[in-house]
């Protein structure tokens, strides 16, 4: 994951998630209508993979996937509206901000065509920017990678994403990036799920990562139901099924329920490996089972032939007398 590049606003990913939520809107329109009881809540969504809450001061509430320019402490900034009216006020409410007692932030407009040349030109400085501070982290030999660089629209502050294993000392490192780009420096670390999801890259399973394509949070430990120990039969269980490119538990195993009323341990009665069988074709022993296909595998003592079987034809023939 050394070429990561934010999913937030750019790409086909982000368009795929706004896509959702306009279905979203519309469905929710269709069974309780219009209302204003929430016409000044906004979600909007930030570079850098961020989402906050802003007020709607005044004049018409805009639309989802709509550019708009918001408060930012002592500037502005430039976001994509997520999610408008009653479905951002449940998403506030569900993460409790209802309860906080802190004033929000406000849309300041609509974006102008001025506004979008601006974050153009912001979008271009980036990549020095991300040279700048890797060669600056280099040059101090500070344990710590950079993920992610994000240059504020008024160009007067610059957030620096980074891993670590360990606390940094990054003090010197913030004092050479000030006096180089003459902005404020927000250094933030984040942790590898969030590094994982910037990336855009492809999971084993041949799709683009959960986590940025459709995953609204990222759980920090998402917990999987144990695995059947006939699952790690012939060492089926591999790292690899079970670790993402985030070095940590796929989020899509939090999804791998077992089904209702099934009971835990070998959903199969398999019989032990290397046992001796007598099957019409002759005398046989069973060398491997894929618990996946449902199928045994026997090497006949004549030919040293294999041949597959199914696990309940196997059953019926000897499991069963």
């Amino acid at each position: 994951m050394s070429n990561v590049i934010c999913s937030c606003m750019l790409g086909d990913y982000a368009k795929v998630r706004l896509r959702l939520s306009r279905l979203l809107h519309s469905e929710i329109e269709q069974i309780y209508g219009t209302s204003d009881e929430h016409s000044s809540l906004c979600e909007i969504e930030l570079k850098c993979c961020r989402r906050d809450f802003f007020d709607l001061p005044s004049g018409e509430m805009p639309q989802v996937g709509q550019s708009v320019i918001v408060e930012a402490d002592g500037g502005y900034d430039y976001g994509v509206v997520y999610s408008t009216g009653a479905i951002a006020a449940k998403k506030y409410s569900l993460k409790g901000l209802d309860r906080k007692e802190s004033e929000r932030l406000a849309v300041l407009r609509i974006a102008s065509p001025q506004d979008e040349a601006d974050y153009k030109v912001v979008v271009e400085r980036e990549p020095g920017i991300r040279e700048v501070c890797v060669s600056r982290i280099r040059k101090h030999n500070l344990d710590m990678k950079l993920v992610d660089i994000d240059l504020r629209l008024d160009q007067q502050k610059v957030t620096v994403f980074y891993t670590a294993c360990h606390r940094v000392d990054f003090r010197n490192l913030v004092r050479d990036l000030a006096s180089e780009f003459k902005a404020r420096i927000q250094m933030v670390q984040i942790t590898t799920r969030e590094e994982a999801r910037r990336a855009n890259s492809f999971g084993a399973c041949g799709c683009i990562l959960c986590c940025s394509s459709w995953m609204q949070k990222i759980h920090a430990n998402p917990f999987a139901e144990k695995q059947d120990a006939s699952e790690c039969v012939q060492g089926e269980h591999h790292s690899y099924n079970v670790i993402g490119q985030c070095n940590r538990p796929k989020c899509c195993l939090g999804y791998s329920k077992p089904e209702k009323g099934r009971k835990k341990g070998r959903p199969e009665k398999y019989p032990p490996l290397g046992s001796k069988v007598m099957t019409p074709q002759g005398n046989a022993i069973i060398e491997s089972i894929d618990p996946a296909k449902k199928e045994i595998w026997l090497r006949y003592s004549g030919d040293d032939s294999l041949q597959s079987m199914p696990l309940g034809e196997f059953s019926t023939m000897f499991l069963r007398k």
